[in-house]
């Protein structure tokens, strides 16, 4: 199964703050730009291209605080699995949204695989650490929000290896975002 990120961080590397809001994403950037050609800077392009999304629980816990009205939900009806050892049943606001899962990821990958799913989207910093440092991701889009936090909670924690990022390509958009994408090579 392809494992793809999609993520967005400070220019510092930080996708939350030590509390773990995020709300400095939509105050980032310049909001007078032209963002006509590229509103969403690309995000619904990938979720067309992925059939099931892997989130960690602090990620669903920071979506569910959200609470999103059904126009606001940003991922349609995709199949969400929520990684957690802690928690068996999901926020009442997301019950129907996510299914909770406590194993093995790769476990998870196969099990996924054999419901027919090929492309994974995964997401929050502890699940891509953890996809990383089992070699499962294949490609990241990391978005740098034109702001700097000074501290926070970093987009990667402790990698058992070095990996290699190649093929980059970067968009820099109207809004001074800078959208970079890799192909992972495990060394």
């Amino acid at each position: 199964m392809k494992c793809s990120v999609y993520i967005a961080t400070s220019a510092d590397g930080y996708i939350a703050t030590i509390d773990g809001a995020v709300d400095w994403l939509h105050s980032a950037g310049n909001p007078e730009a032209d963002m006509v050609e590229n509103p969403d800077m690309g995000f619904g392009a990938f979720m067309a291209s992925v059939d099931c999304m892997i989130m960690g629980r602090k990620c669903m816990e920071t979506i569910s605080g959200m609470n999103l009205s059904p126009e606001q939900w940003p991922y349609g009806d995709i199949h969400i699995v929520v990684l957690s050892n802690t928690l068996t049943t999901p926020p009442e606001n997301l019950k129907d949204k996510v299914e909770m899962f406590s194993g093995d990821i790769v476990d998870l990958l196969k099990e996924l695989e054999n419901k027919g799913f090929n492309q994974a989207y995964i997401d929050g910093g502890t699940t891509i650490t953890s996809f990383l440092n089992h070699s499962l991701i294949d490609e990241m889009t990391i978005t740098r929000a034109p702001v700097l936090l000074g501290g926070g909670i970093p987009l990667f924690g402790q990698l058992d290896n070095q990996i290699k990022l190649v093929n980059s390509e970067a968009v820099a958009f109207p809004n001074d975002f800078i959208q970079v994408k890799y192909k992972v090579n495990y060394l």
